[in-house]
């Protein structure tokens, strides 16, 4: 009985009505428009500053509408496959990571050394040879060097590794493509999956180093998790998008190869966004997502601030990335058809 009752909500919410899955969406963006509207910064250094916040979120909120409207049928489909396909995800997930360090001595050890490498050599050359230390101080940041750093760089490694290897998942289950019964959207959250496997294990370390460095957990370090679900959301809308393209256009790989070694310098991984002095130019930089989760793992593991008090951080980061997920999944459901016959 317990059986059929389970049976009957996955057929259910698979066979919802469109008109009611578009109602549910239209009026959760319009409570989202309205919170936004209605929101007064008492903080806010500018009153046109703002109000520009509210009418780009709003324009991107009509997007969003206008996308799902048009494409529900293409769009609402991805979803409802991942849930379904959960426990084949969770399975190809854990044998993807297997696969990927099958053969050599060391094993998954070899995913650990390069970025423990990295975060060192950083270290050295910004705090100990060229004094990053007394900018950070001058700027606001009173934490040590490399507590800083390793915040900034343990988000960032899981989202280089996630969307390189998301963009490639088609291209490597080449032969599950081809087949004619497997559902080839859970491909690119397979990768993603297997990436966090190691992220989980940097975010220990970075826990370990905070406590070294004498700033033990609080009750805002349990938000690791939401920049982490957040970080996993965006990384995964960005996949659908490009493991698609790349099935048509290989030399994607290598462009968003060099685009993450200018998004490095481009997101406050190694310094703080409070160095600039022109606001304008701050507000242009937070106009990149990964700036929020960055951030947001900082004040996780030193601050004491929620999320949800950075109203508008938090709310541009989620319309951007439903937006981003719209278009990710039209562009995957339009060129699912041709994946076979070209690879």
């Amino acid at each position: 009985m317990k059986h059929n009752r389970k049976k009957s909500w996955q057929d259910y919410l698979k066979n919802l009505p469109k008109p009611v899955g578009i109602g549910i969406f239209f009026g959760i963006c319009g409570v989202v428009a309205i919170l936004v509207l209605t929101h007064n910064n008492p903080l806010a250094p500018d009153q046109h500053t703002e109000n520009l916040k509210k009418y780009c979120a709003c324009a991107l909120l009509i997007l969003a509408c206008i996308i799902f409207g048009l494409y529900y049928d293409r769009m609402f489909i991805i979803p409802i496959e991942l849930f379904h396909s959960r426990k084949l995800i969770w399975k190809l997930s854990k044998n993807d990571f297997k696969k990927r360090y099958a053969g050599s001595y060391l094993g998954f050890i070899w995913a650990l050394v390069q970025p423990v490498v990295t975060v060192v050599m950083y270290w050295l050359v910004f705090d100990k040879v060229f004094n990053t230390k007394a900018q950070m101080l001058a700027s606001g940041v009173e934490v040590p060097y490399v507590l800083y750093l390793t915040a900034g760089l343990v988000p960032w490694f899981y989202f280089s590794e996630a969307i390189t290897n998301g963009t490639s998942a088609l291209l490597e289950y080449s032969y599950l493509v081809k087949k004619v019964v497997f559902n080839i959207s859970i491909l690119p959250i397979i990768k993603l999956v297997a990436a966090t496997f190691i992220h989980l294990f940097f975010v220990a370390v970075l826990l370990i180093v905070a406590v070294c460095y004498g700033y033990y957990p609080t009750v805002y370090t349990v938000q690791v998790f939401y920049y982490s679900f957040c970080l996993f959301v965006l990384v995964l809308a960005m996949s659908y998008c490009t493991c698609a393209i790349a099935v048509f256009f290989r030399d994607l790989i290598q462009i968003i190869n060099i685009g993450l070694q200018v998004g490095m310098w481009a997101t406050p991984v190694l310094w703080d966004i409070n160095m600039l002095s022109n606001d304008k130019v701050i507000t242009l930089f937070k106009l990149n997502p990964l700036v929020y989760i960055v951030n947001g793992y900082r004040n996780a593991i030193y601050g004491d601030e929620w999320f949800f008090e950075h109203f508008y951080s938090s709310t541009y980061f989620w319309i951007f990335t439903v937006t981003l997920f719209c278009i990710g999944s039209l562009i995957f459901k339009r060129l699912k058809v041709h994946f076979a016959d070209v690879l």
